[in-house]
């Protein structure tokens, strides 16, 4: 027990959920169910211009709803919104911060014009982070994350690396469960 490989063990257990639970349910995403607004006042990814939020991010067509700090109670989300989270507040923001791709945020990121779009976004964001992952290596994994995490600088990667499973896992059962809602409103309105 004492050559564990914790590299390994944290990028299966991102893997499994990823290959066996989360990345096939969102197979045949349509854009329907994309942009679909279950709830009124929903946030949304939608053509520039068009939003209720204060913030509109993004430089090209497409634009995140988007508040600091968000309205009490905040608002229902989106699938397109909940995607654009996971792709550039959980992965491309990381991914900038700690393996060398270009800076990110909400207001600067250009968001897909559709699901195919924004799953290719996610799948690229995805296969980037597992690769910054691995070339942790195991000491990597003891470094501070640095100043890019805030109150969490000084804290372990193998943390960040674990905070970042628990948000592809949260966030993509809620993606999941939203289109699970999608298929059978539309098979009741039918």
């Amino acid at each position: 027990m004492t050559h564990l490989k914790w590299n390994s063990l944290l990028r299966d257990q991102i893997d499994w959920h990823w290959t066996e639970q989360l990345r096939d349910r969102l197979d045949g995403l349509t854009d329907g169910e994309y942009f679909w607004e279950p709830a009124p006042g929903c946030w949304n990814v939608r053509p520039r211009g068009t939003g209720t939020a204060p913030i509109q991010g993004g430089t090209g067509a497409m634009t995140i709803d988007f508040a600091m700090p968000p309205p009490e109670p905040p608002p229902f989300t989106t699938i397109a919104w909940r995607l654009g989270h996971v792709i550039v507040g959980v992965l491309a923001a990381r991914n900038a911060a700690h393996f060398g791709r270009a800076p990110v945020d909400y207001p600067s990121f250009e968001y897909a014009t559709g699901a195919a779009g924004a799953l290719a976004q996610l799948d690229a964001e995805y296969a980037t982070w597992l690769a910054g992952v691995e070339s942790l290596g195991e000491t990597g994994l003891a470094r501070p994350c640095g100043p890019a995490e805030g109150p969490f600088a000084e804290r372990p990667m193998a943390e960040l690396v674990l905070h970042i499973n628990r948000e592809l896992i949260h966030h993509l059962a809620e993606v999941s469960l939203l289109r699970d809602l999608y298929q059978h409103t539309r098979e009741q309105e039918d």
